[in-house]
């Protein structure tokens, strides 16, 4: 059962690294509801696990994309990342934080809804365009702390390294383009994940990572490899159908997270 299982969690995260890697994603957002369905993972121990493996799968895309970005081109830009990250740090612990207090039933409805949102920002951000930021000076540091705090809360809710609102936000609010948001996107990931990660092991529920310690090891790895073969697949399928296909199975993942949270609430006792 146990090697069943494996066997499973490594195609499954395989499969969803090379979905993300499609659209130059970690994939978190589409690991999610397959730890809470099929492997039947209740929702707090989900989000954990998920935080888990974006650190592995973000901590290695980063030096993965140094061929395409250089190091020094992310640091040239690190006025950027300062100003995401004064806002994301304190959102994540926040979210870490509300999530561990929040009841399992809530938590459903939670990330439900939030995948709902991802879902429509996949369709109508991914493909914008870089030009002109929308704002400078005082009001641009002030957007993004904003939104820095944010993505950061809504990051640790799902677990997810929050690159789905990250890319839109340096290509709008900074004007980054396309190749520099996603490098710079991880860059502000790795540390807002690791506080958020921080947060979640004070609580109980962070046990799940020790109990589930093979498991976690084997979806990180079966997500690096799929994360690598999407995006040797890139450009392969049109963007014009990948996009839209991809938010209808998130929103198909986020109508059953949102009846496992029924199926909670009839488990539980009177």
């Amino acid at each position: 059962m146990t090697m069943k299982r494996n066997t499973g969690a490594f195609l499954g995260g395989g499969l969803i690294g090379m979905l993300g890697g499609l659209i130059g994603l970690g994939g978190a957002e589409f690991r999610l509801p397959l730890l809470i369905g099929p492997f039947g993972f209740a929702a707090l121990e989900a989000v954990i696990l998920n935080k888990a493996m974006s650190l592995v799968v973000v901590a290695f895309a980063l030096p993965f994309r140094a061929a395409t970005v250089p190091f020094d081109q992310i640091a040239a830009h690190w006025p950027i990342i300062v100003n995401l990250l004064a806002g994301s740090l304190a959102g994540a612990w926040l979210g870490a934080g509300w999530a561990t207090r929040l009841k399992s039933e809530t938590l459903y409805k939670v990330i439900a809804v939030l995948l709902l949102m991802i879902a429509v920002v996949l369709v109508f951000g991914h493909d914008i365009a870089a030009g002109s930021p929308l704002v400078t000076g005082t009001a641009q540091i002030i957007a993004g702390v904003i939104a820095g705090l944010i993505i950061g809360i809504v990051a640790s809710l799902l677990g997810v390294a929050g690159g789905e609102l990250l890319i839109p936000t340096l290509i709008l609010l900074f004007g980054a383009d396309i190749k520099l948001a996603g490098s710079l996107s991880l860059a502000v990931s790795l540390p807002t994940m690791v506080v958020g990660f921080t947060r979640y092991s004070r609580d109980q529920s962070f046990a799940v990572i020790r109990s589930n310690r093979t498991f976690l090891l084997v979806m990180a790895l079966g997500s690096i490899l799929g994360a690598f073969i999407g995006g040797r697949l890139l450009g392969i399928v049109p963007t014009v159908v990948l996009l839209p296909t991809l938010a209808v199975i998130i929103v198909i993942s986020a109508i059953k997270v949102w009846r496992q949270r029924n199926r909670y609430r009839q488990l539980q006792p009177l």
